[in-house]
């Protein structure tokens, strides 16, 4: 895998007109990328759409795709806000059919990433590329590294400027070890971790990769992670705890490893359903702001927002806890409590009946 900038060469073009030189390198015992020799340690959210300049405005300093879908449209509003994007390129899944051993397929896949790479490479705003998405995940095939090295390799063939990575689902030895010998042409790799993301160093290490690396989805503690109720639903943290959460996680796992860990991409900054409403998303249906991206703006700045979200201590109902399997009998009523913290965020008044 490479690990060296061999761009070195490529001279750094105007950052408004034309494409940034990014590069990854080691200085100090430290692995960072840099623009157009500048270092820049990644400060991010995963993501698009209308909240582009939101992101900026809490401290961040880059915005992750999962697609080159609105390539455009993200890049000019990313550029516009002064964020850099890593524009993530849409990669069959083995999981979802593709097949690795098609050398149609493949090839016709890689034609198709050409011409998004050609059509987006020279835009100011580009940080680099990700190629696929949790291509590990369910997948069995060693193949599909091959794959991704043929397009890494033809990304530097035509992009000159901007390094290339695939996000992993986790991180263990046996994909690193299919990686490191199938697709050395790419830069880095980057890893996605929820629950476990506070060991993420020392996961990494035990799988056998000691090059530089990002942390591209992070966040709440997945569903996968928790408990579940007596009919197998899973428990959602509030928003407090995964703000709380957050804050000692960003501190475990990318404060904690200066020398190899060169940013991170918190998920999501959007809302999505995903097992419930506000799983995952940084913001509520309705675009009001949660306790997560309070964490995150303190994280990214070192201060909290002068406004603050409501802080959540308690939820119950009649008296019992998310860990109780309540369960209410058709036509019942029941009474809903929700205690806040006045003192680190305004209070909320909640009257509910079921």
């Amino acid at each position: 895998m490479n690990t060296a900038d061999r761009r070195n060469t490529a001279r750094p073009a105007n950052s408004n007109t034309g494409p940034r030189h990014v590069a990854v390198g080691k200085t100090n015992g430290r692995y960072r990328l840099s623009i157009d020799g500048t270092e820049f340690f990644v400060r991010g959210a995963g993501g698009s759409g209308p909240r582009i300049d939101r992101l900026a405005a809490h401290g961040a300093n880059s915005i992750r795709t999962w697609s080159t879908r609105d390539g455009h449209s993200v890049l000019d509003a990313a550029h516009k806000a002064g964020l850099m994007v890593l524009m993530g390129i849409r990669v069959g899944l083995e999981r979802h059919g593709f097949d690795y051993d098609d050398e149609a397929a493949v090839a016709a896949q890689l034609d198709r990433i050409t011409g998004e790479v050609l059509g987006l490479k020279n835009h100011p705003a580009l940080l680099g590329w990700g190629i696929g998405n949790e291509l590990n995940l369910n997948a069995t095939n060693p193949a599909v590294w091959s794959a991704v090295n043929g397009i890494a390799r033809r990304i530097h063939d035509v992009d000159g400027n901007h390094p290339t990575t695939t996000m992993l689902a986790g991180v263990r030895k046996e994909t690193v070890a299919d990686i490191q010998e199938r697709a050395p042409d790419l830069d880095f790799l980057s890893v996605q971790m929820y629950g476990t993301v506070g060991s993420a160093k020392e996961r990494i290490a035990a799988a056998g990769y000691d090059g530089p690396y990002l942390i591209t989805e992070w966040g709440a503690t997945g569903h996968w992670e928790v408990p579940c109720t007596e009919w197998g639903a899973p428990v959602e943290q509030t928003s407090s705890e995964k703000a709380d959460a957050i804050v000692e996680r960003y501190r475990q796992a990318i404060e904690g490893d200066a020398e190899r860990c060169m940013g991170s991409y918190v998920f999501l900054w959007g809302q999505k359903q995903e097992r419930t409403p506000t799983w995952y998303g940084l913001f509520t249906e309705d675009g009001k702001e949660t306790e997560a991206i309070d964490a995150m703006h303190f994280v990214w700045t070192g201060a909290w927002p002068a406004h603050r979200a409501p802080r959540l201590t308690g939820v119950s109902i009649d008296g019992k806890g998310r860990y109780d399997s309540v369960r209410l009998a058709t036509g019942s009523r029941a009474t809903a409590t929700l205690e806040t913290d006045a003192t680190a965020g305004p209070g909320i008044d909640v009257h509910a009946e079921v």
